[in-house]
């Protein structure tokens, strides 16, 4: 334990650049390479999911992602279910000029949601081959769930800045994930927590997955507003710690889903070896020819009428979904061709599966992004990046 002051405690936290994986004395042929993972009984092929943003996911980006093996979650309190014709105000919102972001925003996110068109985009998705997920924050959950269950989707990811198993109020307004969980037809999902405390609740209360993170996304700037979170390595993992806990108790594996913080494909198989199943990637996808960002990238809190704790992000169009996920790349930046790196990186660790990944060797190495990287770096301010 260290100190930040005289009788003050604090515990030394870590993120993903201040850690690197170890090579294994035996290592594997990437093609041999499994990154299949499960959740609530459903296999997807990729360990990848497209972010509950209205930058990310649309009824477009949802079935070409579910097309090549990965999940993309539509938020249903968004511009996909508040417009008829989504794109118009789309096309507004990446027009806007920096300066009126939240307040063309504000504007845009006060039109009600429509209890039709959360079916309608549900079964848009499901029509078009695409596996529907949907999110909703808590307090929607109860009124939009049953809608998308209704219309056919497969999983429902209740999701807000901190999420607990148990929300109280003076004001008389409770939520229940153990309740949700109990009640709903569907399979839920839950999001976000950092420590383990809070996920071993979540679990107990019979969550299909749990979604780590607090503040890490691009777009976000909760921990700067709120000066809340925990750096994303060591927040993986002490949930991962509490989902072993609650494994020994219960017989019950639940996957762990790392939400935010991840620009190259490297920081996904750390991710992965910290104890995650999945990544849930944002500005990354948004950056996809099939993404309704238009090139730009901002969270769901960016609109909040009180205390938005977001900012939009030029992120640019720089390919395909195949391109990112697949290759080839056509960047240097690690932006591109994702699941290569990963394979690449769990052969290097003797991983055939995302399971045995979790158990690759993980140091604390900060200086593992700019060991014998000058030229790199004097490059990169030299072209302002």
């Amino acid at each position: 334990m260290e100190f930040i002051g005289k009788g003050r405690p604090a515990r030394r936290t870590y993120g993903f650049e201040e850690i690197a994986l170890v090579p294994a004395s035996g290592t594997i042929d990437p093609e041999d390479v499994d990154l299949s993972w499960e959740v609530a009984g459903r296999t997807f092929a990729l360990p990848v999911i497209a972010a509950a943003m209205d930058s990310v996911v649309d009824v477009r980006l949802a079935i070409a992602l579910s097309k090549l093996g990965g999940m993309a979650v539509l938020n249903l309190e968004g511009i996909q279910t508040r417009y008829e014709r989504p794109d118009e105000v789309l096309d507004r919102l990446a027009e806007a000029a920096p300066e009126r972001v939240v307040s063309v925003m504000q504007e845009a996110y006060r039109e009600p949601i429509k209890d039709d068109l959360v079916g309608r985009r549900v079964e848009e998705i499901r029509k078009g081959g695409g596996v529907p997920v949907v999110s909703t924050t808590p307090g929607a959950a109860p009124r939009l769930g049953p809608l998308a269950a209704e219309a056919g989707a497969e999983l429902l990811l209740v999701q807000s800045t901190v999420i607990t198993e148990h929300h109280r109020s003076e004001r008389g307004r409770t939520v229940s994930l153990r309740d949700l969980t109990a009640s709903t037809r569907l399979p839920v999902m839950a999001g976000n927590c950092v420590s383990y405390e809070a996920a071993l609740g979540l679990f107990e209360a019979g969550v299909a997955a749990v979604f780590v993170g607090v503040g890490p996304g691009a777009a976000c700037t909760s921990r700067k507003v709120l000066g809340v979170g925990v750096p994303q390595a060591t927040a993986i993992a002490d949930v991962a710690a509490a989902r072993a806990e609650h494994l020994r108790r219960t017989g019950r594996r639940v996957p762990i889903v790392a939400d935010g913080g991840i620009t190259v494909g490297g920081e996904i198989a750390k991710a992965i070896a910290c104890g995650a199943d999945a990544v849930m990637l944002g500005s990354l996808f948004a950056r996809a020819e099939e993404a309704p960002g238009r090139g730009f990238h901002w969270g769901m809190a960016t609109p909040h009428a009180a205390l938005p704790r977001g900012t939009r992000i030029a992120v640019r169009t720089t390919g395909t979904l195949r391109d990112i996920l697949h290759g080839p790349a056509r960047v240097d930046d690690g932006s591109q061709n994702l699941m290569e790196a990963l394979r690449t990186a769990m052969g290097m660790c003797g991983a055939r599966t995302l399971g045995e990944m979790q158990q690759a060797e993980v140091i604390i190495a900060p200086a593992l992004v700019t060991e014998g990287k000058g030229m790199q770096i004097v490059q990169r301010v030299g072209q302002g990046r």
